[in-house]
């Protein structure tokens, strides 16, 4: 057991001595006089792929939003890049959860993602040559250029999910925060927008960290995940964290863990319970609420394993 997650095992990413991107130290975040996270520490680096994932509210986007400087630590110290946390730092790429909006837009995909590069600045028009060359870079980089002409409103969800992950590439960011981008996405598309990210993140040698209601989608991509719950946190790859005595205490209540099928089933009571939180998804921070409708499944047990845990 590692408890406050300043050291990492032999073969883990911390151990090979890659550089690190976000650095988590002692940090204690307060929300609306709740405790999100309590003296969390952990460290991700350069070229990883972080899924993360928790129940209802444990404070996935409030975790990024702290990590984007819009939400100050109530105590530790937080750094990206070996720099402590400040507002609009040009290294981290963001993407917001709420994007409901973006279905009616007549606005050309090109121009949606020129916006991001000034947000005072409505497209191509206005932009200059290297604004123009960086967002042909970033189309190009996600498969996008063919959407450049076509207004949002005839795109589907995957294709603007594609626009939305070109703005977050936009110059050069060194750690990207997305936020629920397979929400309201069917399967094949959850499918499609994971191994993109996958594909840039690893071409860039990047940090990504994804948030998700659900690890399956994520599940042959990510290098580790980062689960929270009740005010603490557990980073370490999938079979160290996602344990039944890790995720009992994440969630304060008995959890099962079964393996069906090359898939994860994170179960109470017989039910589901990573889709039973997000039926009703509320940002905890007080944003919109996203309805979706889910089977919910009930595997019988098989291979159910516990792991050792990197508690942080």
């Amino acid at each position: 057991m590692i408890p406050t997650g300043r050291s990492a095992p032999a073969g883990s990413p911390s151990a090979r001595g890659d550089t690190p991107v976000l650095e988590l130290d002692n940090v204690t975040l307060d929300l609306g006089g709740r405790t999100i996270l309590r003296d969390t520490s952990f460290v991700v680096n350069q070229g990883e792929f972080i899924g993360v994932l928790g129940p209802n509210g444990a404070g996935k986007t409030t975790l990024m939003r702290a990590v984007l400087g819009l939400l100050p630590a109530a105590g530790g110290v937080m750094r990206v890049l070996g720099q402590t946390i400040e507002r609009g730092n040009a290294s981290i790429g963001y993407m917001p959860q709420t994007r409901s909006a973006l279905a009616g837009r007549r606005v050309r995909g090109r121009d949606f993602v020129a916006m991001a590069a000034d947000g005072h600045r409505w497209g191509l028009p206005h932009a200059d040559a290297k604004t123009r060359a960086d967002v042909d870079r970033v189309l190009e980089l996600v498969g996008g250029t063919n959407l450049a002409k076509r207004p949002l409103s005839e795109l589907s969800g995957g294709e603007r999910q594609r626009l939305l992950l070109a703005q977050c590439l936009l110059g050069n960011p060194r750690l990207l925060l997305l936020d629920e981008p397979l929400i309201s996405l069917d399967p094949h598309h959850q499918k499609s927008v994971v191994e993109l990210v996958r594909r840039v993140q690893q071409e860039l040698g990047i940090a990504v960290l994804f948030s998700a209601h659900e690890l399956n989608p994520l599940l042959n991509s990510i290098d580790r995940v980062l689960y929270l719950g009740s005010g603490v946190a557990a980073l370490g790859t999938v079979d160290e964290v996602i344990t039944r005595p890790v995720l009992s205490r994440l969630y304060g209540s008995p959890i099962d863990v079964m393996r069906v099928n090359g898939r994860i089933f994170v179960m109470s009571g017989g039910v589901e319970v990573e889709k039973h939180d997000h039926e009703h998804e509320h940002d905890e921070d007080g944003g919109h609420t996203h309805s979706h409708s889910h089977s919910h499944s009930h595997p019988n047990p098989h291979d159910l394993r516990d792991g050792h845990t990197h508690d942080v």
